[in-house]
């Protein structure tokens, strides 16, 4: 805190003898006295010799003194106010008393005798770089070789520039330019030997903040005009890289690089990538190459991507739509023979595996990204290159060869960003499936980021509505998503949050309606290869997986269909695919779901079976499916509701097939009344016995029009609605309300109207006036809702009635 307060009383000192020794020069100025003048700014520029301050405070300082500077060019340019030429000139401040306040004079004068154009520009800059050298602290000769930098830029001879003389050219520019650099990067690195070793953290701190000084004469290199690429080749870049390589001082090898890979043309580091990347491997173990080498291939990425934009929008008016890779094999003709022929991804990927080799210490995070960096490279600037894709991917694999499972997170999500890059260039899951190093690397994930990587695998396919349409794709996909399909190295699958684990299944469940092929045989197959994988997953999954295999399989329904002339006994293995094939497997897929437990679900899916068998008219196969749900329903499904619900599924799906004969229908049929009649609950019972009738009566299928066996069921239902009634007038005192009987009523008119000869009016008229009676009984308890659904239906009777024709004939009878 000490420190802090009395730099900033430093500055304040200094600032004042700048604003004061300013103010006289100014004064001497406006007198047009040059004597007075140069004295006070050598006075002012005197505060900039301070070693006290830190670069920031200095920065402050040094930008008073700037403005002031440019206030006296401004005199020293007009020769008719002081009355000395500009050559006297130079050699007169040359006289001032201290080298620092001399040369910033110099060069300020330099830039004003290079204006003049009476000397060869090349002359007062070789002058000025080299009397520069005459101040070696590092932040003060910084700071000087900037202004010179700054008061010299735009007067450097260059192609078209107005000070480009005689016998001058491009390259004094390049080397002046050049020799400061070099100086400037020597004063920088100097300074981290600066001082006592306890402050090297805040000397770090320090150069860190200086290095755009030295940065900016790359920047002004890159800005001059005759550095074409031959000179960039031959004489820039080596010396830059020299000075580089030479500092051994990671802050500056690693700031530098990047300037290099920043400030110069893209084209220049496509051609000269041999003499950059031959630099890498000399740099310092400690610089942060991979971020380097990242920077610069995601550079020339972007150049191929920037020159493919105007070739990509031609190719829009010419197609319509086309083959992903082929159309970005289009896009890229301009520019992709520049890095075919410069082999860019040989040398990019020649590079990287020699930085990495030579540091044996880089971190695997680091080889991770460089991969990464590389992958994305590859993918834009080749995408129709997918051995490319696959080498870079086999590099990453024989890097993390012998290693364990990674753990670092920061590695792990680079492994992530690697393999999903490829899902998100081609759009296409398929096309990552080719690539036989891919399950490779996901082989080093643990169990956690191998579930993340499979969802994202999932969600692409499921995003790009990608097909998966051969049984090979599938086993090699089930192989990539292995994590979320069963429990990998024994690990507990219940430490997972329940929400999490729900939301990864559904998302399976997803995947599987996305593999279809439209050929019978390969079908069968891809089913088979989903049920292998997904019988692996434990008692959890099954209930989330087989489902959606279920229904994949009887997609094909219609395909089955076709398939019905192909049918034949033959059970072996090389049998063409057959419905009774299919149903044969789904019903050992149901049974293993069944043993979870889960058979209110397997329920389902064996009546949906049986279902599509009858749609097939395989009679055996659904009188089978209806077998396994009725020995569900006896032995696995107590709770009373999940029994009501079942008995309901199985009613109308009986109800909906025509494929049963008598014999067998009638069991079916027997089987399932007698269910009803047994529920526990009464209400359950009536409402499950009069749902029965159905089965007797199906206007779709000639012959089931059993009248009196409806008329049975009915009636049945009304000897259970009353006996609840007396129940629960014994029980709670009153019989509740009349809901049940108005149930039935309803039930009768239905099977009335169907023209059920058993189901007369004087029936309808005598279940109305039981259905008054209780309602009006003293037991009875009042409800509305109840009320309101009597007396809707007594007005669908009367509007029956009034509406004429047949059926109001038939509802004439009715006494309301």
């Amino acid at each position: 805190m000490d420190v802090i307060i009395d730099e900033e009383k430093w500055l304040a000192e200094g600032i004042a003898s700048v604003q004061q020794n300013a103010f006289y020069m100014l004064r001497a100025v406006d007198s047009d006295n040059l004597r007075e003048a140069l004295k006070y700014s050598a006075q002012m520029l005197s505060e900039l010799r301070t070693s006290k301050l830190s670069p920031h405070k200095y920065f402050e300082l040094y930008m008073r003194a700037f403005d002031e500077l440019r206030k006296l060019e401004l005199f020293f340019k007009d020769e008719s106010r002081h009355g000395v030429h500009v050559s006297d000139l130079y050699e007169l401040v040359q006289h001032a008393g201290n080298v620092l306040p001399r040369l910033y004079l110099l060069c300020t004068v330099g830039s004003v005798y290079m204006k003049s154009k009476e000397v060869s520009c090349k002359d007062i800059l070789k002058d000025l770089v080299e009397m520069c050298r005459a101040v070696q602290h590092p932040i003060r000769g910084l700071f000087l070789r900037s202004y010179l930098c700054q008061v010299t830029r735009d007067k450097l001879p260059d192609i078209g520039s107005e000070y480009k003389g005689v016998g001058d050219s491009v390259l004094d520019a390049v080397d002046f330019v050049l020799q400061n650099f070099m100086e400037m990067n020597k004063l920088w690195v100097r300074l981290q030997h600066q001082g006592p070793a306890q402050v090297a953290e805040k000397r770090e701190k320090e150069r860190n903040e200086l290095r755009d000084l030295v940065g900016k004469n790359l920047h002004i290199l890159s800005q001059i005009e005759g550095v074409d690429l031959e000179m960039y080749r031959d004489t820039v870049l080596p010396k830059i890289l020299e000075q580089v390589v030479n500092s051994k001082d990671e802050l500056a090898q690693h700031y530098l690089m990047d300037c290099i890979i920043q400030v110069f043309p893209d084209e220049y580091h496509l051609q000269t990538l041999d003499i950059l990347l031959a630099a890498c491997p000399q740099l310092q173990p400690t610089v942060d190459i991979k971020t380097v080498l990242s920077q610069l291939m995601e550079r020339l990425s972007n150049y191929a991507a920037s020159s493919t934009e105007v070739s990509d929008h031609s190719l829009a008016l010419l197609v319509s739509s086309f083959d992903t890779i082929c159309l970005l094999t289009m896009s890229i003709l301009q520019v992709l023979p520049e890095f075919l022929q410069v082999e860019a991804f040989a040398k990019l990927n020649n590079a990287i595996g020699k930085v990495i080799e030579a540091q044996i210490d880089m971190p695997i995070v680091g080889a991770i990204t460089l991969y990464t960096s590389l992958l994305m490279f590859t993918l834009r600037v080749h995408p129709d290159r997918l051995d490319y894709v696959d080498l870079v991917l086999g590099a990453c694999v024989r890097k993390l060869s012998g290693k364990p499972k990674l753990e670092d997170s920061r590695a792990t999500k680079q492994i992530i960003a690697l393999l999903s890059a490829p899902l998100d260039k081609y759009n296409d899951a398929v096309t990552a499936l080719t690539l036989s190093n891919y399950p490779c690397i996901m082989d080093y994930l643990d169990n956690d980021t191998n579930k993340v990587m499979a969802m994202v695998i999932i969600q692409n396919i499921l995003k790009n509505y990608t097909c998966i349409s051969t049984a090979d794709q599938v086993e090699a996909l089930f192989e990539l998503i292995k994590g979320l399909i069963r429990d990998i190295d024994e690990s507990p699958g219940d430490e997972l949050d329940e929400e999490d684990f729900k939301e990864e299944q559904n998302s399976v469940a997803r995947l599987i309606h996305m593999l279809y092929n439209d050929d019978p045989d390969e079908m069968l197959k891809i089913i088979c290869t989903v049920q292998r994988h997904i019988m692996t997953g434990g008692q959890r999954r099954l209930p989330f997986t087989v489902p959606p295999l279920v229904f994949s399989a009887l997609k094909v329904n219609s395909l089955v269909r076709r398939l019905q002339g192909q049918d034949g006994e033959a059970d072996g293995e090389e049998a063409p695919a057959s419905p009774k094939q299919i149903f044969r497997l789904m019903n050992q897929t149901i049974e293993a779901l069944s043993s979870v437990p889960s058979p209110d679900l397997a329920l389902r899916l064996y009546l949906q079976c049986a279902e599509a068998a009858s749609d097939c008219d395989l009679e055996p196969i659904a009188y089978e499916f209806f077998t396994q749900a009725f020995i569900l329903y006896e032995e696995d499904i107590a709770d009373s509701k999940a029994q009501f619900t079942a008995i309901h599924l199985i009613i109308g799906t009986l109800q909906r097939m025509a494929v049963f004969g008598v014999e067998n229908r009638d069991t079916l049929t027997h089987k399932a009344t007698g269910y009803s009649a047994k529920l526990l609950k009464k209400a359950d019972q009536c409402r499950a016995v009069y749902a029965c009738s159905h089965l007797f009566w199906v206007d779709e299928q000639d012959g089931i029009k059993d009248g009196e066996r409806v008329l049975l069921c009915l009636k049945r239902s009304l000897r259970i609605a009353n006996a609840a009634q007396q129940m629960a007038n014994v029980t709670r005192g009153s019989s509740g309300p009349v809901t049940l009987f108005v149930e039935i009523l309803n039930k009768y008119l239905y099977f009335f109207e169907k023209g059920n000869p058993k189901v007369t009016s004087s029936a309808i008229q005598g279940l109305v006036e039981l259905i008054r009676t209780e309602m009006q009984s003293e037991t009875s308890t009042p409800d509305q809702g109840t009320t309101a659904f009597f007396n809707s239906t007594l007005r669908y009777i009367q509007f029956q009635k009034q509406k004429g024709g047949l059926m109001g004939e038939k509802y004439d009878p009715v006494k309301l």
